[in-house]
């Protein structure tokens, strides 16, 4: 189930957390924050490829592009056995902004989006259906976990897929992790 923890960036204190999809949308929504949740009817299959999955999810895609400038998708697939978990993970913990919005639909499993937006950090854990646009310039960072398991599509308008720059804030490591099993 999605779930949002609001923390302020001074203290680190919790100010809410909910589960409540409406709620998390609003929240969300207040700041800039696009976050859906989809109900689809498929799955992928254990050993999909990249272009089964992509066939699978054609009417979301289009559903996507129709809301943007995303000429550019892709699906990223990251299993507890993937042999670049560790660096991969590493790299996505480190506070980053794009030069164009980041878009994600979760067809699987789950990862948790940080946002520090002004005074405030905010961790949306996604899940399987859920749909959520970072704006451009939006410092953030991703977590999969130490074990992941997550299947997402991933929108571009930039043909050479996710470019990040990273601020140098080590703001990560003051926040909880995701714990995966």
């Amino acid at each position: 189930m999605s779930e949002l923890t609001l923390y302020s960036a001074q203290s680190n204190s919790i100010l809410l957390k909910t589960r409540e999809g409406r709620e998390i949308q609003d929240l969300l929504k207040q700041r800039g924050i696009g976050f859906e949740r989809w109900q689809t009817q498929h799955r992928p299959e254990t050993n999909a490829s990249s272009a089964q999955i992509l066939e699978n999810y054609k009417s979301e895609i289009e559903r996507t592009q129709a809301r943007g400038h995303y000429p550019s998708v892709d699906a990223i697939r990251v299993l507890p056995d993937h042999p670049d978990r560790v660096s991969l993970r590493r790299k996505f913990l480190n506070e980053h902004v794009h030069a164009e919005d980041e878009v994600r639909f979760f067809v699987e499993g789950c990862g948790l989006f940080c946002l520090h937006i002004g005074d405030e950090v905010m961790q949306v854990l996604c899940e399987t259906d859920d749909w959520i646009s970072v704006p451009a310039g939006t410092p953030h960072w991703f977590d999969m976990g130490e074990t992941p398991y997550f299947c997402t599509l991933r929108f571009f308008n930039n043909p050479n897929g996710w470019v990040a720059e990273f601020t140098g804030n080590a703001i990560a490591d003051r926040y909880p992790r995701l714990k995966t099993s």
